[in-house]
């Protein structure tokens, strides 16, 4: 009886899941000029735009990595630093 019930349970999810995603507007067609032209001129300001923030960032350099200040022992370097005192 369990199996069964949560089988059912399992199936209105999925239904419920799959009718909530459908909801949406989603994707949209237009073959309105305007439209197309204004989203062509936004996606055109959205891509110089990320194309300025990436030229603005600085680079990494590979040599240029620093040792952590406190960095803490290994086992081995405490064991035998307790062991001396």
């Amino acid at each position: 009886m369990k199996k069964i019930s949560l089988a059912v349970l399992v199936s209105l999810s999925a239904i419920t899941g799959a009718a909530f995603a459908q909801s949406g507007e989603g994707v949209t067609m237009s073959t309105d000029p305007a439209k197309i032209s204004d989203i062509e001129q936004r996606a055109q300001a959205l891509q110089s735009g990320q194309a300025n923030v990436q030229s603005d960032m600085p680079t990494h350099k590979s040599g240029a990595h620093h040792k952590k200040s406190g960095a803490k022992h290994s086992k081995k370097a405490a064991n035998a630093a307790g062991a001396s005192e």
